[in-house]
């Protein structure tokens, strides 16, 4: 009976001991651990610039829907606005308005352009991509996503958008 006792005893200050041991250690960092306190440290480089323009007053700026195109918002937030342009239902192409302030390196690519489209400088971007930039600020892009959205279509409907509204825009 004493034994038993005892063995019970034993057991239950042997299971407090790894308990207590198991949960007082250190836990080892993750392997993302390190590069979520680095990226959470940083006060340089974050994705959007406090002075970047709200992508609400760039929704007003974007082509309407009309002759069997349908635009489709997906996408507003600081310093950039998104929509899929439909026809029958399917996406023909994407179009977007970035403010550049949060990412310098996009403008920087617009200083050597030999093309200009609705009087600003202009770039293609691979096969499926037109972008031009407006007031050395603001990237007006259109990218295909059918392979019958062309470089002539595209760039049509750049020209759609309301630059001289975005021009103005401070």
């Amino acid at each position: 009976m004493v034994f038993t006792r005892f063995r019970k005893l034993l057991a239950l200050l042997l299971l407090s001991v790894v308990l207590l041991t198991t949960a007082c250690t250190a836990k080892e960092p993750g392997r993302f651990d390190q590069v979520q306190q680095e990226s959470s440290r940083q006060k340089t480089g974050q994705a959007v610039a406090k002075k970047a323009t709200q992508g609400s007053q760039f929704n007003k700026l974007f082509p309407a829907s009309g002759d069997g195109y349908q635009r489709v918002f997906t996408q507003e937030k600081k310093g950039f606005a998104e929509a899929k342009l439909k026809k029958d239902g399917k996406d023909m192409a994407m179009l977007t308005i970035s403010d550049t302030t949060s990412t310098p390196t996009v403008a920087a690519k617009f200083s050597n352009s030999k093309q200009e489209l609705a009087g600003y400088p202009a770039v293609e971007i691979g096969n499926t991509q037109t972008a031009i930039l407006v007031n050395n600020r603001y990237q007006v892009k259109v990218i295909s996503r059918s392979p019958s959205f062309t470089a002539s279509d595209r760039q049509d409907w750049i020209q759609k958008f309301n630059l001289g509204g975005l021009a103005r825009l401070k």
